[in-house]
């Protein structure tokens, strides 16, 4: 035998649920010749839900857990063992890795060979051909990385892939093709584990990917062939692999109902009911307008403004970032237009400076273990630790501020002190995340993603204090999560642009500036400037 031949089966093509049920002996169209083995391949990504989610998880659970398959839920299973021989043995390789700049693919390849960290076959042609299929992994990985085999996750990665060539492939390679398991995985996973992933696929082993959230975790390594993929027509978000079987049941109504929802609030039909997109995660568009237009549009909702979308389970919400400078010579239409401001719903209004605290205390550790594989801070791990603060938000809204926090550390748009590197200022952005006022994330809770948009309307006079760093870092992660900011300065001095780009911001000067105005809009809502002089004359 010379030549192994997977075919992969076109998943639209079959019941992808009633195809994975089947024992594999029924599936394949299993054929082997004197030269070669040929067989059908299973190796599917399975993104959302059924409208029903919980007949989607009893169904998962019935396929791992059915006696007549041969079924192995691996992102449950992974060992991740490794013996101190092949821990020695990989960092040797490493060594010379680092010492000869980066080895090339074959030789790497033929170092993995003779420390014997590619699994033995007694088929030399089926060891030549795992040899074939590890050196295309690798080969992928050099080419997807821009410092090849000296980034800094290729360690992390050959020794996972190590570990589990001997924990895993290992024993299923030995009556391969003809007995092997349906390797099932649910859910997110780490550079290493999309990597071996990606070579059970190569390799031939069959493969269903699950992802509830509708994420393609292979995307950019086995690209997106249509009849690899399928698209449930609903998701829901990642919970853990059920331990028992549910047992809730949907009536015929409710499915119906269900059903009917779907076909009428989808992403882009702007028929959207309350709360449709609690789970998805905001993502803001900061508008470029006139003075004008700021008056005009601030009441309309999310959905109704220029460049609104939803898709991929992000909502990307357009919103303001304005300064005002001066104020007009018509004082008294001044102030009515700043009152349209803040007597609108969820506003929340600031004289007294500054509004927020500087976070103490060395985040360095908390931030390190909250980085993802690819430098970037990654939500879930974040909503996982013990120190995350907001765990008594709604799980969507979580994860939208923690993926809005990702954003914007990772972006670091204020400006850096005398000295501090860009990840000192990375880090004084991710600890005041950490620290936002109770009365904004009073006004996050109440954001429905399609409707009025929740403002912080900021008047600075430089009597009540001055606006801080610690100020203009929160502003930028409310202007990243998709909350309007208007900013009014009479005095027409520098307030925000001491820390923040003015690019990133919209600035209007007025008429004139003034120095002892104060903010008669400060009132409680629904009072005029007319209720109020006419109280005091009352009295």
């Amino acid at each position: 035998m010379s030549a192994i031949n997977p075919k992969k089966m076109d998943i639209n093509q079959h019941d992808w649920l009633s195809s994975l049920k089947q024992p594999s002996t029924l599936r394949r169209s299993y054929e082997e010749e004197s030269e070669s083995i040929s067989f059908n391949q299973v190796a599917w990504r399975i993104l959302g839900t059924t409208i029903d989610e919980d007949e989607y998880f009893e169904n998962l659970y019935e396929l791992v857990h059915d006696d007549s398959l041969n079924a192995f839920l691996l992102s449950e299973g992974l060992d991740k063992t490794i013996s101190n021989d092949l821990f020695q043995a990989v960092q040797r390789i490493l060594t010379i890795n680092t010492a000869e700049n980066g080895l090339s693919v074959n030789r790497l390849i033929a170092f993995l060979d003779g420390e014997r960290l590619i699994p033995k076959h007694e088929n030399q042609h089926i060891h030549r051909y795992i040899r074939e299929q590890i050196k295309t992994v690798f080969t992928t990985f050099k080419d997807s990385h821009k410092n090849g085999f000296l980034d800094s996750n290729f360690r992390r990665v050959i020794v996972d892939l190590v570990k589990w060539l001997h924990n895993h492939v290992n024993k299923w390679i030995e009556d391969f093709p003809k007995n092997s398991p349906l390797i099932l995985w649910y859910g997110d996973t780490s550079l290493s584990e999309c990597y071996f992933l990606y070579l059970l696929i190569l390799l031939g082993f069959d493969i269903a990917i699950f992802h509830p959230e509708g994420k393609d975790l292979l995307a950019n390594l086995v690209g997106q062939e249509k009849n690899e993929i399928t698209i449930l027509p609903s998701s829901s978000a990642l919970i853990p692999f059920p331990i028992e079987k549910p047992v809730r049941k949907s009536t015929v109504a409710h499915r119906a109902s269900m059903e009917i929802e779907k076909l009428l609030h989808t992403d882009d039909s702007l028929l959207y009911k309350p709360w449709q997109f609690r789970n998805y995660a905001p993502r803001s568009i900061t508008l470029k307008t006139t003075y004008d237009e700021l008056f005009i549009l601030h009441k309309e909702r999310a959905m109704l403004r220029p460049n609104f979308q939803v898709k991929a389970n992000f909502v990307e919400i357009p919103v303001f970032f304005i300064k005002i400078l001066g104020v007009t010579k018509n004082r008294r239409e001044y102030w009515e237009k700043i009152n349209q401001l803040t007597e609108a719903n969820l506003t929340h209004k600031i004289d007294i400076f500054p509004f927020s605290q500087l976070v103490k205390g060395n985040q360095q550790y908390h931030y390190q273990n909250a980085l993802g594989p690819d430098g970037l801070l990654d939500p879930n791990s974040m909503m996982a630790s013990n120190w995350w603060r907001y765990k008594e938000l709604p799980s969507g809204l979580q994860f939208g501020l923690a993926s809005a926090i990702s954003r914007y550390v990772e972006r670091a748009n204020i400006k850096v002190l005398p000295n501090e590197t860009k990840e000192q200022t990375q880090l004084f952005l991710f600890s005041q995340s950490m620290n936002i006022p109770n009365e904004v994330l009073r006004l996050l809770q109440q954001f429905d993603y399609t409707q009025q948009i929740p403002k912080l309307i900021i008047y600075n006079t430089e009597k009540d204090g001055e606006l801080s760093r610690t100020d203009a870092a929160l502003l930028l992660l409310l202007n990243e999560f998709g909350i309007d900011l208007v900013l009014l300065n009479p005095t027409g001095q520098n307030d925000i642009e001491l820390f923040v780009d003015d690019k990133s911001f919209d600035s209007h000067w007025l008429d004139e500036v003034t120095f002892d105005s104060e903010f008669q809009a400060l009132r409680a809502p629904g009072q005029s400037i007319i209720k109020t002089l006419f109280k005091k004359i009352v009295k």
